[in-house]
């Protein structure tokens, strides 16, 4: 292929890049940024996750040419249409919007976005057409224009802060400093007799310089209600290209505050930590008075003492890895810095590092006589919520700033004694788990081999033996076979009790499976199954089939490396038979209100002999939000999965089944907020018992008493089922709707309820934190938050004998979906499941009373490793499980939920995607995969029809009930091909083990973005040779139609409708304003357990039976600290 060209701008082009509100696919505005930069473009990157409010104003403070969005979850026009309306209502019409997401938008939806003004929303064809340069050719080609031309400063209203016009202003002295200097003369006279103070902030690459100053503005803010900072942040300009990553913003939550000025600058010139125009732009934003300025230097090695000349304090930030102490000496700013922040204070080391940046400071600076413990040098660790560290950093800038200034800066920030002391999720001494987990697997194959061979030369010797027997016997052939009997006798020493007890039962075993029927246990109760099925041949088909080794070594191999399903290694499967009647099949849902999707589930599951319900969440709840009317919001409000913000929700969602059946079963796709919506999920189930208990015992009369009291008294509507309830929901659920169970039965009755619901619920909620940072989707809360929650959830589980439903599914889903290769998923994953682990195990749980509620869950695509994804994933976890951490047979079985691969859902020729899920789906059903999804065909460009879920369903019950090989239970065992891709993957997988090790384990890779990096290289290898052909993919880029496979547009295109936003938002309001009182008490105490360190779920179901989901969400964010995202 041709090298496209690529366009050179006239002028410096600068562009804002984003993912769009509650939408966590940033891989695909992370690469487009990524051209943008090697063309030369200034990019302010944003991330995901980000509301037009805070995009619009970083594109006015910023002062750039261009927005660049993506926006895959929905509500596409109302956000680029908000957008566009306010940037037309802050004077700056000037800005281009551009975006796209895939197949997601329309192009019915795009032709009314560009009539509206939208400069171009790029579709799949376009990408085709044009290609990835061509598009970011065609975005700077349009944004190719100056700004800050012609500007000129109004003295008599710059002290007004009015963004656009300090922006324009930062942009004409950076552009065209010689028309400047005329009314900058007038603005250096004017700020003569100002004291504006500014904190200058330099330091190494890489020391946490943007995390820092976000918590020094959090504080600022904190502390001073009234007043306003501005920052001025430079990031290197690359010297090939000319372009910048101005990527401050992105880690700083703080920006958004409408107190906060913020300008990104670029050097515009290499091996400078400074822009030359940087004193002109301190001088505009101090005549604009504002409070206090913050200027940070972009990190240029040990960086440059440049940033003294325009600060009137000066911080200096660096890491305990620096190397030797005699380092210390060549850094120039330690001679001029006026406070040192020694940050990431949890690395190796620290406390020595402390004490020798302490004494090169008392050298710098001549401080004999001066206690060491009083220079000013701070242990700090910035991405640690409310660090006390940073505490005090924080508390001695402010008190220096105003004795050397006389700023009216006065700090009344409260301090505590401690030093910065990292919270640890897994204990330092623990980081090599991942690494004794490969050497525990390797040593288990090790140990196998020896015994195999042992038992290969004892059958040899047995062989012989018998062989020699048969023979007419004489002096000498008695003597050898006396011979070889004592070889035998000596080799059988060498064989280990497991070994001897697998080979003593062979036969047996081989006679169990032979009979009629198979007979087990399962907790203590006998389950009976027959072994055959029967073909309209009338030919038997057994469902496990045994090798007929005669070889003690093959037997003994294949019993301890993969043996009959159900039992260990687990390699063939966690059960020995799949149950009658239950077939893997999920009925999956969600699009708009509670009960469109309840209707949706009823059904799915009509005629179905179990209820097993798969919830998809729409992004505002994925996000923790409430729905609401401001349009990037509304826009979103049950589009792309289902809208629950309450109890009530959770209630009417799941109405007409019984949540404690045995049959029923519940998957909840949600993390950030999973928590709380477990809370909803276990609160709807209690009071369905209550429900129960009140019909049986008459009490309906309270009920209706209760809510006459709550709703009728007070004028307000009662909460109620919206539309016609379908026939087979027998309206379970629903008597309670606005009241909760202990509010009409006594503490004993509710406590009975309780504990019957809270035994007997099925499921699982998604819950994992570490796959959402890695694959970068729905993170909310602080990782540590985030982690804390999860295990208050599994601690409340042990306490409240919560055995069936699963406290978090681990997943390898999104981690593909974000673009891994299958292994580096299955390798993510379990050193994901092995980090909750080692994190459980850390807060005193035992292993038997966790390990059997988790449960994992993987997309399964068309490549060779994922035929055998869930056998190794079984085996790796059996083996660890067992002989590294004790745990007992319920702990050892990995049980796994697979979804069929949404990357491979492809926008063209969209009918082809159910040739792909059937071959996904029979990849899983021959895997033994515990539950399965089939996503519906027409997901690339809409929420699924009714037709096309129906299709998917329909996939995995042909295969289960029609294909006759998969009466067979263990089809994929004795294959040659599936034994060594078996041991292939496996090893791996335990290779990748030992790569993070090397990192720190999981969360040390993390802090380096290992994984995710790693993600993206293998999702752009896979996007590269899909664009060149290299990998054919049928109707996409090969076997086109005669029209060239265009994005199909859907017959039907689902979308919540409008009655179904406003009940939403009258939901909420409805319950904020009815349970006003009691929800403002339990968000506190809420609080309080946080700020204790207390178990938080427990506080969780009591604030879910009154609070919504965003109240729930913001009142954690003050205690836990929100989600900051990486670059």
């Amino acid at each position: 292929m041709n090298k496209p060209l690529v366009y050179q701008p006239k002028h410096k082009v600068r562009l804002v890049t984003a993912a769009s509100l509650f939408d966590g696919h940033d891989a695909a505005i992370n690469i487009m940024r990524r051209v943008m930069q090697s063309s030369g473009a200034e990019i302010i990157h944003l991330g995901h996750n980000r509301s037009v409010h805070e995009i619009v104003k970083t594109a006015i403070q910023e002062d750039v040419q261009g927005i660049a969005i993506t926006s895959y979850q929905g509500g596409h026009n109302e956000f680029f249409k908000y957008m566009y309306d306010l940037l037309q209502e802050a004077g700056a019409s000037h800005i281009k919007i551009f975006g796209g997401g895939g197949g997601t938008i329309l192009p019915s939806e795009i032709e009314d976005l560009h009539a509206y003004g939208i400069s171009r929303i790029y579709s799949p064809d376009d990408g085709r057409e044009m290609g990835l340069q061509g598009m970011i050719n065609d975005v700077l080609q349009k944004c190719d224009f100056p700004v800050g031309e012609n500007q000129v400063a109004d003295l008599s209203t710059i002290e007004h802060k009015n963004s656009t016009e300090l922006a324009q202003l930062i942009s004409a002295v950076e552009n065209y400093p010689e028309v400047s200097d005329a009314w900058m003369e007038k603005i250096r006279e004017k700020i003569q007799t100002q004291t504006v103070p500014v904190l200058g902030i330099t330091g190494t690459g890489g020391a946490g310089k943007s995390s820092l100053v976000d918590e020094l503005i959090r504080r600022f803010l904190l502390d001073f209600p009234e007043k306003r900072i501005a920052v001025i942040s430079v990031d290197p300009s690359k010297r090939k290209t000319g372009g910048a990553l101005l990527g401050d913003r992105i880690r700083m939550n703080s920006a958004s505050n409408e107190r906060v000025f913020m300008r990104s600058l670029a050097t515009r010139q290499s091996n400078l930590a400074l822009s030359k125009h940087v004193q002109s732009a301190v001088d505009i934003l101090k005549a604009a008075r504002f409070d206090l300025i913050i200027l940070e230097t972009s990190g240029i090695g040990q960086s440059d003492t440049e940033i003294i000349d325009h600060s009137d304090m000066s911080l200096y930030v660096m890491t305990p890895e620096y190397g030797a102490a005699t380092q210390l000496e060549k850094i120039d700013m330690l001679d001029f810095a006026d406070i040192i922040a020694l940050n990431k204070f949890d690395k190796r080391g620290a406390l020595d590092a402390l004490r020798d940046v302490r004494k090169q400071y008392q050298r710098n600076h001549n401080l004999w006589d001066s206690d060491l413990d009083t220079m000013p040098v701070f242990g700090t660790i910035a991405s640690q919520f409310n660090d006390p560290g940073m505490n005090n950093l924080y508390k001695r800038i402010m008190d220096m700033i105003t004795e050397r200034t006389g700023a009216d800066l006065k700090s009344n920030y409260v301090l505590s004694e401690e030093q910065s002391e990292k919270i640890y999720i897994i204990p330092p001494k623990r980081t090599r788990y991942l690494s004794e987990i490969s050497e525990n697997n390797r040593s288990y194959d090790e140990r196998v081999e020896q015994q195999v061979e042992i038992a290969r030369k004892l059958f040899g010797l047995e062989q012989t033996i018998q062989l020699l027997n048969a023979q007419e016997q004489t002096a000498e052939l008695a003597n050898t076979i006396e011979h070889l009997k004592k070889q035998q006798e000596s080799l059988e020493l060498d064989l280990d009790g497991d070994s001897k007890r697998l080979l003593a039962a062979w036969e047996e075993k081989k006679a169990a499976y032979s009979a009629d029927e198979f007979i087990y246990k399962v907790r203590n109760k006998e389950i009976r199954v027959p072994t055959y099925t029967k073909s309209l041949a009338q030919s038997k088909i057994p469902r496990v089939v045994l090798p007929k080794y005669k070889d003690w070594g093959e037997i003994l191999k294949w019993c301890l490396q993969e043996n009959v399903p159900g039992e260990f290694p687990y390699t063939a499967g966690v059960f020995p038979f799949k149950r009658k009647g239950e077939d893997p099949t999920r009925m999956f849902a969600g699009e708009g209100g509670p009960e469109r999707t309840n209707t949706r589930f009823h059904y799915l599951s009509s005629d179905m002999p179990a209820a097993r319900l798969s919830t998809a969440f729409d992004s505002v709840t994925l996000y923790g939000e409430d729905p609401a009317h401001r349009p990037d919001i509304y826009g979103k409000v049950g589009n792309s999965g289902v809208s629950i913000c309450c109890l009530d929700d959770a209630k009417k969602l799941y109405s007409g089944f019984d949540l404690c059946a045995p049959t029923t079963s519940v998957s909840m796709t949600i993390n950030g907020p999973a928590a709380t919506l477990c809370a909803f999920f276990m609160n709807a189930a209690i009071d369905q018992q209550c429900e129960l208990y009140i019909k049986e015992h008459g009490l309906e009369a309270k009920v209706e008493a209760k809510k006459k009291e709550l709703y009728d008294d007070k004028g307000l509507e009662r909460p109620s089922y919206k539309g016609a309830i379908p026939d087979n929901n027998d309206q379970l659920g629903l008597m309670l709707l606005g009241l909760t169970g202990d509010m009409i039965l006594d503490e004993a009755a509710y406590e009975q309820c309780k504990q019957k619901a809270l035994s007997s619920v099925r499921g699982t909620v998604q819950a994992d934190i570490l796959k959402e940072d890695q694959a970068q989707n729905t993170c909310i809360f602080s990782t540590e938050f985030s982690l804390k929650l999860m295990g208050d959830v599994q601690e409340y589980f042990i306490q409240n004998k919560v055995q069936n439903f699963y406290s978090v599914s681990i997943s390898g889903y999104h981690i593909a979906e974000a673009g891994a290769n299958p292994i580096t998923q299955l390798a993510f994953t379990l050193a994901n499941g092995f980090t909750f682990v080692e994190y459980y195990l850390a807060r005193g749980m035992d292993i038997d009373s966790f390990a059997p509620n988790l449960s994992f869950f993987f997309s399964n695509g068309v490549d060779p490793e994922y035929a055998v994804i869930g056998r190794v994933a079984r085996r790796i976890w059996a083996k660890a499980i067992k002989h590294k951490y004790g745990g007992n047979d319920r702990s050892q079985k990995l049980k796994y939920h697979i979804q069929t691969s949404g990357r491979s859902l492809h926008a063209q020729e969209i009918s082809f995607n159910d040739i792909r899920t059937t071959l996904q789906a029979l990849y899983a059903i021959y895997d033994n995969c515990n539950s399965l999804h089939t996503n519906a065909y027409d997901e690339a460009i809409t929420t699924p029809t009714e037709e096309s879920v129906r299709r998917a369903v329909a996939i995995q019950m042909i295969i289960n009930h029609e294909l006759g090989l998969a009466k067979n239970e263990n089809t994929l065992q004795g294959s040659f091909i599936i034994e060594e891709l078996t041991d292939l993957v496996e090893e791996a997988v335990l290779t990748e083990f030992d790569r993070i090790t090397e990192r720190g384990g999981v969360l040390g890779a993390m802090e380096t973005m290992y994984q995710r990096g790693k993600i993206q290289e293998e999702s752009l290898y896979y996007e590269t040779l899909k664009h060149n052909g290299d990998y054919p993919i049928i109707g996409v880029n090969t076997f086109l139609n005669k029209d060239g496979s265009p994005t199909i547009i859907p017959d039907e295109v689902i979308r919540a409708t409008e009655a179904e936003k406003e009940d939403q938002i009258r939901t909420v309001e409805n319950l904020k304003t009815c349970k006003a009182t009691q929800a403002e008490q339990a968000l506190k105490d809420l609080q309080q357990a946080a700020i204790r360190n207390e178990n938080l779920f427990s506080y969780l179901m009591e604030a879910g039976k009154i609070c919504s989901l965003g109240q729930i969400t913001n009142a954690l964010y003050e205690v836990g600290g929100q989600y900051r995202r990486n670059m």
